[in-house]
């Protein structure tokens, strides 16, 4: 699957190999991390996976015995389903500060499973390997960010219009699941989330009503792209705001949806401070609401939520495969001034995007990143930038641009 799907983390992975004691791959299920790291396989190199129940009865049994190795590093694939094995992976690489000894995988936030109190600090490198974004599949580098940080706008990028995008968009980014029709990648989304709730939530939280889990999980689909407001949330589901809150986190944890947090490196006292909420794949959100192109095409409202998720699936890859040079974070006050997307570089550059789903672009649509750029950016370097479905870029001034949504995978 790597050799069709060249992975941006890749290199990240093996430089971490060589300079840390253990390596930790986060990220959904399916998302291509066995795969990926089984191609990393070479002569001293061991690979074990805990969805095997052998070996998982072996680990629990004898976590010590487990992780040694002969080998020059032991892969163990889904850490999260023995998490006894980070004590004695924690004592080997105490007694032993060799680089590469464990890349571990897991589909979990591994910190977030009840009883787990080893986090591994200062001893393990972590990597998040996301799905497919459209950079991976059209074979491009992760350049995005680092040309229009640049004010550089003179690669070459695809002409799609809003049909386009919505295909690309409804299809997401698992790699199994974008090669499919319409119906069958339906089918396949939907038994992606009932075996999550059958399976991986039993190891994460005590779920005694699947029903009601489904019930927040679409939800939780439909308020991708909004503020989380966990009375709001929880209008309409029989569920106990304790029980919310304990099942977000879970589901967080498996990476079905994340958490955007405010910029607030400002003392404007009217910033908003609630964090925004967005399911971590575009095509699995579409699935789970029943979404398809000729439903959605002329509407504004769920148009507009899927291409936000869409711009967030793909902002966030970019924001993984820098590094931690850059963060993500969103903006909102209470006059209601609010950009979909601040991403603050760490020498303090920054640049502000605004989503539309539309075709067409006017000055009125840039009147927040002005407001922005004006009042609260300081000395800092800031572009603002608005993502829309038509073919050209365009100057609206100094730092403001109109950029295709093909713009962020361009070559």
């Amino acid at each position: 699957m790597t050799d069709l799907y060249p992975r941006w983390q890749q290199g990240a992975i093996e430089q971490g190999l060589r300079i840390r004691r253990i390596l930790l791959v986060n990220g959904p299920r399916q998302s291509g991390k066995t795969t990926l790291v089984r191609d990393l396989l070479a002569t001293g190199t061991e690979y074990r996976t805990l969805d095997d129940l052998t070996l998982r009865e072996a680990a629990d049994n004898d976590p010590h015995g487990f992780v040694k190795s002969r080998s020059g590093t032991l892969i163990i694939d889904e850490v999260q389903r023995a998490p006894n094995l980070l004590p004695a992976i924690k004592k080997v690489v105490d007694e032993d500060n060799r680089p590469g000894q464990y890349l571990l995988t897991g589909s979990a936030n591994i910190q977030s499973l009840p009883g787990v109190q080893e986090s591994l600090a200062g001893r393990a490198a972590r990597i998040s390997l996301r799905t497919l974004a459209q950079g991976e599949q059209q074979r491009q580098s992760p350049a995005f960010l680092e040309r229009v940080l640049a004010h550089s706008f003179d690669a070459r990028y695809e002409s799609l219009d809003r049909d386009d995008l919505l295909d690309r968009a409804l299809r997401g980014g698992f790699p199994e699941a974008i090669t499919l029709q319409q119906r069958d990648r339906v089918r396949w989304h939907r038994d992606y989330i009932a075996a999550l709730l059958e399976r991986d939530l039993q190891d994460m939280a005590r779920i005694r009503r699947q029903d009601a889990m489904r019930e927040l999980v679409t939800t939780l689909a439909a308020w991708s792209g909004k503020f989380i407001d966990i009375t709001a949330i929880g209008a309409g589901l029989s569920i106990r705001r304790p029980t919310i809150e304990s099942y977000l986190n879970a589901l967080e944890a498996l990476h079905l949806v994340e958490r955007v947090r405010p910029w607030g490196q400002t003392d404007y006292a009217r910033a908003g401070k609630q964090s925004k909420l967005f399911m971590t794949d575009c095509g699995l959100m579409a699935s789970i609401l029943g979404w398809q192109a000729e439903q959605i095409r002329w509407d504004s409202d769920r148009c507009g939520k899927l291409m936000e998720t869409f711009a967030f699936n793909e902002l966030a890859a970019q924001v993984d495969a820098n590094d931690g040079e850059c963060q993500l974070y969103h903006y909102r006050d209470r006059e209601k001034r609010e950009i979909d997307f601040i991403v603050v570089r760490a020498d303090g550059t920054m640049l502000g995007i605004e989503v539309k789903a539309g075709s067409s672009v006017s000055r009125a649509d840039f009147r927040h990143l002005t407001w922005f750029q004006k009042r609260l950016t300081g000395n800092r370097d800031f572009t603002g930038i608005l993502l829309y479905a038509g073919g050209r870029v365009v100057s609206f001034g100094q730092g403001l641009w109109a950029v295709p949504f093909s713009y962020l995978w361009a070559a």
